[in-house]
């Protein structure tokens, strides 16, 4: 199944083709056909990356700018561009560094990776502060299982279903999405166990509230550890990218439930950290500290991979092994980066920026499913927004085909978001997103939402 990127899951192959078909042909000239045409002979097709949707010529602020010159506003990103397309303090630390000293093989220190790893350390909570770099995030995830066996002499994890923690084998395996899980990806690391995670609006466990869907994962996540004596750690996002935001309470619970059961708790900020909440970290509205944290994306400032894992101080327990001896461990450039990155986001007071930008959506949007039957729910925190599109608000039936029509009139418009879970319009905008400039999204999303559905208000 061939997807362009942000388009939703579970649509039918016959449909998709045949919406991108149609979009494609009305909105792009031939040059950018021909573009896309060279891109899908030369990559390996895969799902949700290529064939690809559109071909972009520029990326800078919040904008992406296609080969044709028509502008978008990035409310996707994947979820690295915290700061911005090319900022241009981080394209001149970047120019600086490579200048400086270009590339340092692993087994020598150089400034900026040791000025990295001593900024994260000082800006993660707890005890954290021993740290690892890696060049994407799925690799970061399978060191942070690598350093919880080494540390509690156990091999297995325990996650969540629908939770995407990255795309290698042993990320994939820890992963609950069905698309990294199946045909080409199996058999997948044995030892890897899911518990349905909490929700919501749509609860996997049946509840009619959040809290008691919290509850129920509690209870479910202390059944299995109770039962399995041979769980190292427990992988989760603390904040569901679908959005689902934990219940007060949850994570301070399996907190407790960890450590009762000697199980360490590993949370992946890879989406969520460095501010796209309205905190430097998501679990830092909970007051849970993990034992070891997992960053990446943005870290790069949307420019340079570059991933961490930061472990708390008691978990420097592997010198007798090697957890991952990543060429770029300690690569100058891509530290720099992250380094500047992060001054960046301070100097720029993006984290505030985020929680009160985000609030200000958050209002708009209950006040956009007053008047919109087609909304069933709305949802997030800061730069991560959820809008869940369906059929009844009583049956809440969910209305992916709409989702779908909503993100092609966007496009059209000037607005790129993606859909997750096949009905929920997923905002992931920059921490630099104006008031103005969210309300201009949400004005585009209402007209969209509006004329597909019917117009019906």
């Amino acid at each position: 199944m061939n997807r362009p990127l942000g388009i939703a899951e579970s649509e039918s192959d016959t449909n998709l083709t045949s919406r991108r078909a149609g979009w494609q042909a009305r909105s792009l000239d031939g040059a950018t056909r021909g573009l896309l045409a060279r891109d899908a002979r030369a990559f390996l097709h895969q799902s949700v990356s290529t064939p690809c949707l559109n071909a972009i010529a520029k990326a800078e602020g919040i904008w992406i700018e296609d080969v044709a010159g028509r502008r978008y506003m990035d409310f996707h990103g994947n979820n690295v561009h915290h700061i911005g397309y090319g900022h241009p303090r981080l394209k001149r630390a970047i120019a600086e560094q490579m200048d400086a000293l270009p590339f340092a093989p692993r087994r020598y220190a150089c400034a900026s990776a040791v000025a990295l790893a001593e900024t994260l350390g000082a800006i993660t909570p707890g005890n954290l502060g021993k740290v690892l770099f890696t060049t994407g995030g799925s690799d970061a995830i399978e060191v942070a299982v690598k350093v919880a066996r080494a540390a509690t002499g156990r091999h297995k994890t325990l996650s969540f279903w629908d939770a995407f923690h990255g795309a290698g084998t042993g990320a994939a395996a820890m992963s609950g999405e069905m698309l990294f899980r199946s045909g080409p990806s199996g058999p997948l690391v044995a030892g890897a166990l899911h518990v349905a995670p909490f929700g919501g609006y749509r609860c996997p466990y049946g509840t009619e509230s959040a809290e008691a869907s919290g509850r129920a994962c509690a209870r479910m996540i202390d059944y299995v550890l109770a039962r399995d004596s041979d769980v190292a750690a427990l992988v989760a996002e603390p904040t569901r990218a679908v959005p689902y935001l934990a219940p007060p309470g949850f994570w301070a619970e399996v907190r407790r439930i960890c450590d009762r059961h000697g199980v360490l708790l590993i949370f992946d900020e890879i989406p969520t950290g460095l501010g796209k909440t309205g905190r430097m970290f998501s679990c830092e509205h909970d007051g849970v500290v993990p034992d070891i944290l997992v960053l990446g994306k943005g870290l790069g400032g949307g420019i340079l991979p570059i991933a961490a894992v930061v472990a708390d101080r008691r978990l420097d327990v592997g010198s007798d092994w090697a957890f991952g001896h990543y060429t770029h461990e300690k690569n100058p450039v891509t530290a720099r980066a992250a380094l500047e990155t992060l001054a960046i986001i301070a100097d720029e007071d993006l984290v505030a920026n985020a929680a009160r930008v985000g609030a200000l959506a958050l209002d708009r949007l209950e006040a956009m499913k007053a008047r919109l039957p087609a909304i069933g729910d709305v949802r997030g925190r800061g730069c991560l927004i959820g809008i869940e599109l369906v059929r009844d608000r009583e049956t809440r039936e969910p209305n992916s085909d709409l989702a779908e029509a909503v993100l092609y009139r966007a496009l059209d418009a000037g607005l790129s978001f993606k859909t997750t879970m096949g009905n929920v319009l997923t905002l992931t905008p920059p921490l630099v997103v104006s008031e103005a400039q969210m309300l201009d999204a949400l004005a585009i999303l209402e007209a969209a939402i509006a004329d597909a559905s019917g117009g019906r208000t």
